[in-house]
Protein backbone atom coordinates (compact mmCIF):
# COMPACT_ATOMS: atom_id res chain seq x y z
CA UNK A 1 0.00 0.00 0.00
CA UNK A 2 1.02 3.58 -0.65
CA UNK A 3 1.98 5.89 2.18
CA UNK A 4 -0.87 8.37 1.92
CA UNK A 5 -4.65 8.65 2.05
CA UNK A 6 -6.46 10.87 -0.44
CA UNK A 7 -9.72 12.62 0.41
CA UNK A 8 -11.78 14.50 -2.16
CA UNK A 9 -13.61 17.58 -0.91
CA UNK A 10 -16.04 20.08 -2.41
CA UNK A 11 -17.26 22.13 0.54
CA UNK A 12 -20.35 19.99 1.20
CA UNK A 13 -21.23 18.61 4.64
CA UNK A 14 -20.56 14.97 3.64
CA UNK A 15 -17.17 16.00 2.21
CA UNK A 16 -16.30 17.70 5.49
CA UNK A 17 -17.21 14.49 7.33
CA UNK A 18 -15.04 12.56 4.88
CA UNK A 19 -12.06 14.88 5.51
CA UNK A 20 -12.44 14.41 9.26
CA UNK A 21 -12.66 10.61 8.90
CA UNK A 22 -9.61 10.56 6.61
CA UNK A 23 -7.62 12.71 9.04
CA UNK A 24 -8.40 10.33 11.91
CA UNK A 25 -7.54 7.31 9.76
CA UNK A 26 -4.23 8.85 8.71
CA UNK A 27 -3.41 9.53 12.36
CA UNK A 28 -4.25 5.99 13.46
CA UNK A 29 -2.35 4.31 10.65
CA UNK A 30 0.68 6.58 10.46
CA UNK A 31 0.00 7.76 6.90
CA UNK A 32 0.17 11.13 5.19
CA UNK A 33 -3.04 12.86 4.10
CA UNK A 34 -3.55 14.44 0.70
CA UNK A 35 -6.64 16.61 0.26
CA UNK A 36 -7.79 17.40 -3.25
CA UNK A 37 -10.55 19.42 -4.81
CA UNK A 38 -11.24 18.79 -8.49
CA UNK A 39 -12.53 22.13 -9.67
CA UNK A 40 -14.75 21.90 -12.72
CA UNK A 41 -15.06 25.10 -14.66
CA UNK A 42 -18.57 26.29 -13.99
CA UNK A 43 -19.95 29.23 -15.97
CA UNK A 44 -19.21 31.60 -13.09
CA UNK A 45 -16.01 33.55 -12.61
CA UNK A 46 -15.94 32.92 -8.87
CA UNK A 47 -15.81 29.12 -9.19
CA UNK A 48 -12.03 28.85 -8.80
CA UNK A 49 -12.08 31.10 -5.74
CA UNK A 50 -14.79 28.93 -4.17
CA UNK A 51 -12.81 25.75 -4.88
CA UNK A 52 -9.68 27.21 -3.29
CA UNK A 53 -11.66 28.32 -0.24
CA UNK A 54 -13.23 24.87 0.23
CA UNK A 55 -9.83 23.22 -0.09
CA UNK A 56 -8.21 25.58 2.42
CA UNK A 57 -11.02 24.98 4.90
CA UNK A 58 -10.64 21.20 4.63
CA UNK A 59 -6.87 21.44 5.03
CA UNK A 60 -7.21 23.61 8.10
CA UNK A 61 -9.72 21.25 9.67
CA UNK A 62 -7.51 18.21 9.04
CA UNK A 63 -4.52 19.92 10.65
CA UNK A 64 -6.62 20.80 13.69
CA UNK A 65 -7.55 17.14 14.16
CA UNK A 66 -4.10 15.57 13.70
CA UNK A 67 -0.61 15.66 15.07
CA UNK A 68 2.53 14.54 13.25
CA UNK A 69 0.48 13.87 10.10
CA UNK A 70 1.77 15.37 6.88
CA UNK A 71 -1.24 17.17 5.37
CA UNK A 72 -1.01 18.53 1.83
CA UNK A 73 -3.66 20.09 -0.38
CA UNK A 74 -3.95 20.48 -4.13
CA UNK A 75 -6.46 22.14 -6.41
CA UNK A 76 -6.99 20.08 -9.55
CA UNK A 77 -8.95 20.85 -12.68
CA UNK A 78 -10.91 18.67 -15.07
CA UNK A 79 -13.53 15.98 -14.69
CA UNK A 80 -14.19 15.06 -11.05
CA UNK A 81 -14.62 11.31 -11.53
CA UNK A 82 -11.60 10.95 -13.80
CA UNK A 83 -9.44 13.02 -11.46
CA UNK A 84 -10.39 11.06 -8.34
CA UNK A 85 -9.87 7.70 -10.02
CA UNK A 86 -6.42 8.86 -11.11
CA UNK A 87 -5.66 9.85 -7.51
CA UNK A 88 -6.56 6.34 -6.33
CA UNK A 89 -3.76 4.82 -8.39
CA UNK A 90 -1.06 5.96 -5.97
CA UNK A 91 -3.09 6.15 -2.75
CA UNK A 92 -3.52 3.70 0.10
CA UNK A 93 -7.21 4.56 -0.03
CA UNK A 94 -9.57 7.24 -1.32
CA UNK A 95 -12.16 8.82 0.98
CA UNK A 96 -15.29 10.62 -0.25
CA UNK A 97 -18.48 12.06 1.16
CA UNK A 98 -21.67 10.19 0.29
CA UNK A 99 -23.03 13.12 -1.72
CA UNK A 100 -21.53 16.30 -3.07
CA UNK A 101 -22.94 19.74 -3.72
CA UNK A 102 -24.48 18.55 -6.96
CA UNK A 103 -26.46 15.71 -5.36
CA UNK A 104 -30.21 15.63 -4.86
CA UNK A 105 -31.27 15.88 -1.21
CA UNK A 106 -33.08 12.54 -1.28
CA UNK A 107 -30.14 10.56 -2.63
CA UNK A 108 -28.11 8.42 -0.23
CA UNK A 109 -25.12 8.07 -2.55
CA UNK A 110 -24.25 10.51 -5.32
CA UNK A 111 -23.16 9.66 -8.84
CA UNK A 112 -19.53 10.59 -8.15
CA UNK A 113 -19.25 8.26 -5.16
CA UNK A 114 -20.88 5.41 -7.04
CA UNK A 115 -18.69 5.81 -10.14
CA UNK A 116 -15.45 6.18 -8.19
CA UNK A 117 -16.24 3.24 -5.90
CA UNK A 118 -16.72 1.08 -8.96
CA UNK A 119 -13.59 2.10 -10.85
CA UNK A 120 -10.94 3.17 -8.31
CA UNK A 121 -7.67 1.24 -8.16
CA UNK A 122 -7.92 0.52 -4.43
CA UNK A 123 -10.16 0.93 -1.39
CA UNK A 124 -12.77 3.69 -1.49
CA UNK A 125 -14.34 4.80 1.79
CA UNK A 126 -17.72 6.51 1.59
CA UNK A 127 -18.61 8.67 4.61
CA UNK A 128 -22.12 9.98 5.15
CA UNK A 129 -22.05 11.94 8.40
CA UNK A 130 -19.73 12.42 11.40
CA UNK A 131 -20.32 9.93 14.20
CA UNK A 132 -19.73 10.58 17.88
CA UNK A 133 -20.45 6.95 18.76
CA UNK A 134 -17.63 4.45 18.88
CA UNK A 135 -18.24 0.71 18.85
CA UNK A 136 -14.65 -0.60 18.56
CA UNK A 137 -15.88 -3.01 15.91
CA UNK A 138 -15.06 -3.44 12.24
CA UNK A 139 -17.49 -5.50 10.16
CA UNK A 140 -16.46 -7.21 6.93
CA UNK A 141 -18.44 -9.22 4.43
CA UNK A 142 -16.55 -12.35 3.40
CA UNK A 143 -17.37 -15.11 0.92
CA UNK A 144 -13.88 -16.33 0.05
CA UNK A 145 -13.78 -14.64 -3.35
CA UNK A 146 -10.76 -12.72 -4.62
CA UNK A 147 -12.53 -9.43 -3.93
CA UNK A 148 -13.52 -10.39 -0.40
CA UNK A 149 -9.93 -11.50 0.29
CA UNK A 150 -8.84 -7.93 -0.46
CA UNK A 151 -11.67 -6.64 1.73
CA UNK A 152 -10.54 -8.87 4.61
CA UNK A 153 -6.96 -7.61 4.36
CA UNK A 154 -8.16 -4.00 4.56
CA UNK A 155 -10.55 -4.83 7.43
CA UNK A 156 -7.72 -6.47 9.37
CA UNK A 157 -5.62 -3.33 8.99
CA UNK A 158 -8.52 -1.14 10.12
CA UNK A 159 -9.24 -3.33 13.15
CA UNK A 160 -5.59 -3.42 14.20
CA UNK A 161 -5.16 0.36 13.87
CA UNK A 162 -8.30 0.95 15.93
CA UNK A 163 -7.60 -1.73 18.53
CA UNK A 164 -11.02 -3.03 17.59
CA UNK A 165 -12.76 -6.37 17.20
CA UNK A 166 -13.14 -7.73 13.67
CA UNK A 167 -16.52 -9.29 12.95
CA UNK A 168 -16.76 -11.41 9.81
CA UNK A 169 -20.19 -11.85 8.21
CA UNK A 170 -20.53 -14.75 5.79
CA UNK A 171 -24.18 -14.63 4.77
CA UNK A 172 -25.62 -17.05 2.24
CA UNK A 173 -28.91 -17.80 0.51
CA UNK A 174 -30.89 -20.98 0.87
CA UNK A 175 -31.50 -22.20 -2.69
CA UNK A 176 -35.09 -22.11 -3.95
CA UNK A 177 -36.85 -25.31 -2.99
CA UNK A 178 -40.01 -26.92 -4.33
CA UNK A 179 -43.06 -27.43 -2.09
CA UNK A 180 -42.10 -31.09 -1.86
CA UNK A 181 -38.80 -30.23 -0.17
CA UNK A 182 -40.41 -30.34 3.25
CA UNK A 183 -40.12 -34.11 2.99
CA UNK A 184 -36.36 -33.73 3.03
CA UNK A 185 -35.99 -31.74 6.24
CA UNK A 186 -32.86 -33.58 7.37
CA UNK A 187 -31.18 -32.97 4.02
CA UNK A 188 -31.96 -29.26 4.26
CA UNK A 189 -30.53 -29.14 7.78
CA UNK A 190 -27.40 -30.89 6.53
CA UNK A 191 -27.07 -28.35 3.72
CA UNK A 192 -27.39 -25.44 6.15
CA UNK A 193 -24.87 -27.01 8.50
CA UNK A 194 -22.38 -27.58 5.68
CA UNK A 195 -22.68 -24.00 4.43
CA UNK A 196 -22.09 -22.61 7.92
CA UNK A 197 -19.18 -25.00 8.51
CA UNK A 198 -17.50 -24.01 5.23
CA UNK A 199 -17.88 -20.32 6.06
CA UNK A 200 -16.30 -20.81 9.50
CA UNK A 201 -13.41 -22.73 7.98
CA UNK A 202 -12.69 -19.87 5.57
CA UNK A 203 -12.18 -17.52 8.51
CA UNK A 204 -9.80 -19.77 10.44
CA UNK A 205 -6.63 -18.97 8.42
CA UNK A 206 -7.20 -15.26 9.14
CA UNK A 207 -7.62 -15.96 12.83
CA UNK A 208 -4.45 -18.04 12.89
CA UNK A 209 -2.36 -15.48 10.98
CA UNK A 210 -3.56 -12.56 13.13
CA UNK A 211 -3.55 -13.87 16.71
CA UNK A 212 -3.36 -10.32 18.05
CA UNK A 213 -6.90 -9.59 16.82
CA UNK A 214 -10.20 -10.67 18.29
CA UNK A 215 -12.01 -12.10 15.27
CA UNK A 216 -15.62 -13.19 15.59
CA UNK A 217 -17.77 -14.58 12.81
CA UNK A 218 -21.39 -15.22 11.89
CA UNK A 219 -22.99 -17.28 9.12
CA UNK A 220 -26.58 -16.03 8.83
CA UNK A 221 -28.86 -17.71 6.30
CA UNK A 222 -30.27 -14.48 4.88
CA UNK A 223 -29.50 -12.01 2.08
CA UNK A 224 -25.97 -10.61 2.53
CA UNK A 225 -27.11 -6.97 2.33
CA UNK A 226 -29.66 -7.52 5.11
CA UNK A 227 -27.06 -9.27 7.28
CA UNK A 228 -24.46 -6.53 6.78
CA UNK A 229 -26.94 -3.70 7.37
CA UNK A 230 -27.90 -5.33 10.68
CA UNK A 231 -24.27 -5.86 11.70
CA UNK A 232 -23.44 -2.27 10.72
CA UNK A 233 -25.64 -0.90 13.49
CA UNK A 234 -22.81 -1.69 15.92
CA UNK A 235 -19.84 -1.00 13.64
CA UNK A 236 -17.39 1.86 13.15
CA UNK A 237 -16.81 0.89 9.53
CA UNK A 238 -18.17 -1.80 7.21
CA UNK A 239 -15.86 -3.32 4.60
CA UNK A 240 -17.01 -5.12 1.46
CA UNK A 241 -15.40 -6.28 -1.75
CA UNK A 242 -16.48 -4.45 -4.87
CA UNK A 243 -17.80 -7.76 -6.21
CA UNK A 244 -18.36 -11.19 -4.71
CA UNK A 245 -18.93 -14.74 -5.85
CA UNK A 246 -22.36 -13.87 -7.17
CA UNK A 247 -21.19 -10.97 -9.34
CA UNK A 248 -21.16 -10.97 -13.11
CA UNK A 249 -17.72 -10.53 -14.65
CA UNK A 250 -18.85 -7.33 -16.35
CA UNK A 251 -20.31 -5.79 -13.19
CA UNK A 252 -18.38 -2.85 -11.78
CA UNK A 253 -20.09 -2.96 -8.39
CA UNK A 254 -21.78 -6.12 -7.21
CA UNK A 255 -25.28 -6.14 -5.76
CA UNK A 256 -23.99 -6.53 -2.21
CA UNK A 257 -21.58 -3.57 -2.30
CA UNK A 258 -24.24 -1.52 -4.10
CA UNK A 259 -26.88 -2.39 -1.49
CA UNK A 260 -24.58 -1.75 1.47
CA UNK A 261 -23.58 1.65 0.10
CA UNK A 262 -27.22 2.67 -0.10
CA UNK A 263 -28.41 1.33 3.26
CA UNK A 264 -25.56 1.47 5.79
CA UNK A 265 -25.17 4.75 7.65
CA UNK A 266 -21.66 4.29 9.07
CA UNK A 267 -18.59 4.64 6.79
CA UNK A 268 -18.38 1.93 4.14
CA UNK A 269 -15.11 0.80 2.52
CA UNK A 270 -15.45 -0.79 -0.92
CA UNK A 271 -12.30 -2.73 -1.76
CA UNK A 272 -11.10 -4.20 -5.01
CA UNK A 273 -7.82 -6.06 -5.53
CA UNK A 274 -5.15 -3.89 -7.10
CA UNK A 275 -3.83 -4.95 -10.48
CA UNK A 276 -0.65 -6.41 -8.98
CA UNK A 277 -2.71 -8.35 -6.43
CA UNK A 278 -4.83 -9.90 -9.20
CA UNK A 279 -1.88 -10.95 -11.35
Amino acid sequence: MAGHIVVGVDGSAPATAAAEWAAADAQRRGLALRIVHVCQQWPHSESTAYCASALDAAGGRARELTRDVRVTTELLSGDVITGLIAESESADSLVLGSRGLGGFAGMVLGSVGMAVAGHAAGPVVIVRTPSALRHDRVVVGYDGSEYSQAAMAYAVEQARARGAQLHVVSAWHMPALSPYAVAYGSLIEDLMGEEARAARERVEPWRESHPDLVITDAQPCEPPVKALVEAAQMADVVVVGSRGLGGFASAVLGSVSHGVLHHVTCPVAVVRPRAKEKS
